[in-house]
């Protein structure tokens, strides 16, 4: 069954080790026959939550930005692959921010097969525990999420660095395993 995949990649850096991971997963869940989308969410206006729930009873976002789009895309996806570096044992700002967001709309954000992706620049996967963490918590609001897997790019800093690790491979091989 062709399933509809969308990747957001939370690192800041186009090409950096997190978004490289990504580019792989996608690239093995694409010639598995899946349609696959990337958003590079730093790349997305993308406000905070302002904790005003205008969307209370309607769904509607009073911030005004690119949000209602991504949101749109997340509801109509069968699998989501959260990717994050890990930024003080957490996931950065701008995944964060848009994770908060989908509050407008949360409870029809259902039924996805979960995939996470995090790289750091700490070589013990002990040190992503806490971002793996923040990924299972949204998990936890999804109804119906399963997660199916998760990659560890350890041991990388400097852009580019993930293309000499195993982890590269790895997300190559859970795309196509989609």
């Amino acid at each position: 069954m062709r399933k509809q995949i969308l990747i957001l990649s939370g690192s800041p850096r186009k090409g950096g080790n997190s978004d490289l991971l990504c580019d792989a997963f996608g690239k093995g869940a694409a010639e598995a026959g899946h349609q696959v989308e990337k958003i590079r969410v730093a790349e997305k206006q993308i406000g905070f939550c302002r904790g005003c729930y205008a969307c209370k009873n309607t769904g509607i976002c009073a911030v005004k930005d690119d949000m209602a789009e991504v949101l749109r895309k997340m509801i109509a996806a069968d699998v989501l692959v959260l990717a994050s570096p890990v930024y003080f044992y957490a996931i950065d700002a701008q995944l964060k921010a848009l994770i908060d967001r989908t509050v407008a709309r949360w409870q029809e954000v259902k039924d996805k097969e979960l995939y996470y992706i995090m790289t750091a620049a700490d070589a013990e996967r002990a040190s992503m525990e806490t971002t793996l963490a923040c990924f299972r918590g949204y998990a936890d609001c999804i109804a119906g999420a399963r997660e199916m897997g998760v990659i560890y790019g350890t041991g990388v800093y400097e852009k580019g660095e993930v293309k000499n690790t195993a982890a590269l491979e790895e997300a190559y091989r859970m795309g196509k395993s989609v």
